[in-house]
């Protein structure tokens, strides 16, 4: 089953190594908004899937995909300190969002603006961003959680 779980991490960072996310919507590039951008991708898939998936699965899923994350942090080259304290505010970070996308379908456009903003530095575009969210929610929403973890459907926005 990691082996799905890999299928599905890879297309999440797939879909952040998306360069017009970074040229178009946001004003930097670096990890911490790659980072940012692939919690936002990650919370959505769980915020979608929460209803109709075991807590047992999504759990972990969750703990998958946040190993990967501490592997992919530790080839970086930080100490083991500093990945700890990193690992505990990214995972702050993701509940917060969790916490803030929760009610996203009935939010309106300049609310759900606001989300986005509080953790990503938007440029004028930023609703084009918006879209983009959008556009994957409605994705996740359309396939089956079986297909996307193993990777049969591959995301591409």
């Amino acid at each position: 089953m990691a082996n799905n779980y890999l299928n599905f991490y890879n297309n999440l960072v797939n879909l952040t190594r998306n360069k017009t996310l970074y040229e178009n919507y946001t004003e930097h590039d670096t990890f911490s908004d790659r980072l940012i951008i692939f919690l936002f991708h990650f919370a959505f898939f769980l915020n979608v899937f929460k209803f109709d998936s075991s807590k047992k699965d999504l759990q972990k899923i969750f703990d998958y995909i946040f190993r990967q994350l501490e592997l992919s942090i530790r080839e970086i080259g930080y100490g083991d300190t500093i990945i700890n304290k990193k690992m505990k505010n990214y995972v702050n970070i993701f509940y917060t969002i969790l916490t803030d996308i929760k009610n996203w379908d009935k939010l309106n456009n300049k609310n759900k603006n606001q989300i986005l903003a509080k953790y990503i530095n938007l440029n004028q575009n930023s609703l084009i961003l918006l879209d983009y969210f959008e556009n994957y929610k409605h994705y996740l929403k359309n396939n089956t959680l079986n297909s996307l973890l193993k990777g049969v459907n591959k995301i591409n926005f």
